[in-house]
């Protein structure tokens, strides 16, 4: 079968998992006709992204977060008015113009959308008569039988609004989860394992002497800096996405700051100590699957959900800052997992294969 990706480019996580898509589908004999993913004004598209995915890749404009002062919170009235502004409608406009041409020129059998909100645009604005699978841990919060996110605040509300976007016109919505839950009929919801990549399900993770970190908004660097001034003798291996960073910028013996590289990134992860992040859905896996200490820092609602997820069946502790010293402690009494997590992630090949090639 002949598939097209549409991804949200906006952070890491979205983009390994079509990654992990592409190799499994090539495996079984399908074909990646051709990938679309959406830029926002904050990120770059890092160059992983090109050399892993295995097809052709078109760049379109998609809506963009704005953040508070400190570069670390989204500051929900500001993305809200950034994006309704007629010069980014406009942009919007030529890039819904610009998915519904390459999906009538590829003419796949199937669309996969990994959680990018203007494939829901799209197929409002000229009714896809293609079918859409959507993939996301996000679509979980229509379960009825996940127990987190049930909060009626503005960011919750905001987040089941853009997750109702993102799905408008799917055939069938996979719901990435940690653990198994029963598919959820009425909504044509089937609950799917984490989708990693097989340079992660190879690692074999060993324990080195130094704390891995990554950082989704550079606003933190300076909460990182602070806490290693106070710890000068704890080896901490940040990434972050920055604009313009050097690839490796080494502040002392004891702190290195990264631009992301997934090869290198999750050579780090396997040999990490411990793992503090802010909790996007991905990287706590793959930190999951290798049996490492989690730290999450949630700088918004939708990784808040994440954290208080994992944090419910023992998998990492939450904190409110990166204060590190909260990891250390808990790296103390951290039991080593049990294979559950394990097995229910290496079962994704055979559950993704069946809801991709059969669409009812």
């Amino acid at each position: 079968m002949k598939y097209l990706f549409i991804v949200q480019g906006d952070g890491r996580g979205h983009m390994t998992q079509a990654i992990a898509l592409s190799e499994i589908l090539r495996r079984n004999g399908h074909e990646v006709v051709e990938v679309l993913i959406g830029k926002s004004k904050i990120r770059e598209i890092p160059d992983f992204f090109y050399e892993k995915i295995g097809a052709k890749v078109r760049v379109f404009d998609t809506l963009s977060f704005s953040f508070k002062k400190d570069k670390k919170h989204i500051h929900l009235l500001k993305t809200i008015l950034y994006n309704i502004t007629p010069k980014r409608l406009r942009k919007y406009k030529k890039s819904i113009e610009k998915i519904h041409r390459r999906i009538k020129k590829n003419e796949p059998d199937v669309v996969v959308n990994f959680y990018e909100i203007l494939t829901g645009f799209t197929h409002l604005r000229f009714s896809l008569d293609v079918p859409i699978i959507n993939i996301g841990h996000q679509y979980l919060l229509k379960h009825p039988g996940y127990t987190h996110g049930k909060g009626d605040g503005q960011g919750m509300m905001f987040l089941r609004l853009h997750s109702l976007l993102c799905g408008v016109g799917a055939t069938k919505t996979l719901a990435l989860s940690f653990y198994p839950l029963k598919d959820y009929i009425p909504e044509r919801i089937a609950v799917v394992p984490p989708l990693l990549r097989k340079e992660v399900l190879n690692l074999k993770p060993t324990k080195g002497d130094y704390i891995l970190g990554y950082m989704l908004n550079h606003g933190y660097e300076a909460e990182v800096r602070a806490w290693h001034a106070k710890h000068p003798d704890i080896n901490l291996h940040f990434f972050w996405d920055k604009k313009d960073a050097d690839k490796e910028q080494r502040i002392d013996k004891n702190l290195t700051l990264h631009t992301i590289d997934d090869e290198k990134f999750l050579n780090f992860m396997s040999g990490c100590r411990g793992y503090v992040t802010t909790a996007g859905f991905e990287s706590v896996c793959e930190a999951l699957y290798l049996d490492k200490p989690i730290m999450m820092i949630p700088a918004h609602i939708e990784q808040e959900v994440n954290a208080a997820d994992t944090a419910s069946f023992g998998g990492g502790v939450i904190g409110n800052n990166f204060n590190i010293s909260v990891l250390l402690n808990y790296m103390e009494t951290k039991e080593n997992s049990d294979d559950k997590f394990r097995k229910w992630v290496d079962s994704a090949e055979e559950t993704f294969l069946r809801h991709l090639t059969t669409l009812v």
